[in-house]
């Protein structure tokens, strides 16, 4: 196994193509072939399906390839420091479920450590993709939530892609509102912060809840109590949509009730949930792999939200 052939997989897996790899790599199409039939012999896996329409990964090629980009990346740094050269940016990836205090955390860590030295993604996005974004090293950090619910479905999933959890906060469940909604209207930030809002009380007004595409099950769903009977119920990709219609609609979504003005503006509230439900915010890593520092500091930043979500 070489470095070169390590660089070889990935171009193809970007590309989808080995016609489009090689020309990419100024290699040709039969010796860029041959390198990686020569790979997939020693390690023993099939990394890529061949099929007359071009190639695609494997599941087994898939975790390959997650291992070599982080290879790849590491060599890059020493061969940045000890060969001469630019010594390239350090980077790191977040992908999250739809929360405003994760994307907080986010611009705090990139504030903390700028962006001289380091790279840095973030990624909002399905329930789904945060588990695969870091069960293929696309990112280092995915931030979720579990509960009673669907614990033992995501803990089984997160062993199966050879990730590990950790809890980060428990939080309560909490309606996120426009305060100009009917049921909070004209009320004082004291009366919203000890107010108690039912299900019979929300059951005629629009609940919003993030669409999960493809992978749309009750267990990956954003939204506590997904297999509630809604009478109303629009399903939305993004915050921003999320936001227009809880003015347009006066809908409201269900949330962990820690919210940031300073990123959504102070228009929204979140008032509590009558009831005992309680989840935790957690996030996944790659089994065995210790966080970075800039990781390491990320989770320090949503940490610092313990509580403000319980009350």
């Amino acid at each position: 196994m070489t470095i070169t052939q390590l660089r070889y997989v990935i171009s193809v897996a970007e590309a989808g193509s080995m016609n489009e790899a090689s020309r990419i790599l100024f290699v040709s199409q039969p010796s860029l072939s041959a390198s990686i039939h020569e790979l997939e012999e020693e390690i023993g896996i099939d990394i890529f399906l061949r099929t007359s329409r071009g190639v695609s990964v494997t599941p087994e090629g898939e975790e390959f390839i997650g291992y070599a980009r982080q290879v790849i990346e590491q060599y890059k740094l020493i061969e940045g420091r000890y060969l001469g050269g630019d010594t390239p940016k350090k980077k790191i990836g977040i992908s999250i479920q739809h929360y405003t205090f994760a994307v907080k955390a986010f611009v705090e860590m990139v504030a903390r450590f700028g962006m001289e030295e380091y790279e840095f993604s973030i990624n909002e996005t399905k329930t789904y993709e945060v588990i695969e974004d870091v069960a293929s090293f696309r990112s280092e950090i995915g931030i979720l939530y579990i509960n009673d619910f669907n614990r033992q479905v995501l803990t089984k999933i997160f062993a199966d892609k050879g990730l590990e959890w950790h809890e980060i906060l428990q939080c309560g469940v909490y309606v996120y509102m426009w305060k100009e909604h009917p049921l909070v209207k004209g009320l004082s930030e004291k009366q919203l912060k000890n107010k108690k809002l039912t299900m019979d009380e929300l059951s005629e007004y629009t609940c919003l809840a993030f669409s999960q595409g493809e992978h749309n099950s009750f267990y990956f769903a954003e939204e506590v109590l997904s297999t509630y009977e809604y009478k109303q119920l629009i399903h939305v990709t993004d915050r921003a949509t999320i936001l227009n219609l809880m003015r347009g609609l006066n809908g409201y979504t269900l949330c962990s009730g820690i919210i940031c003005e300073d990123l959504n503006g102070d228009d929204y509230c979140a008032v509590k949930l009558d009831g005992d439900e309680v989840m935790s915010i957690i996030y996944i890593v790659k089994k065995g792999i210790p966080l970075s520092p800039l990781g390491e500091h990320y989770i320090e930043e949503i940490s610092k939200f313990k509580d403000s979500g319980l009350r």
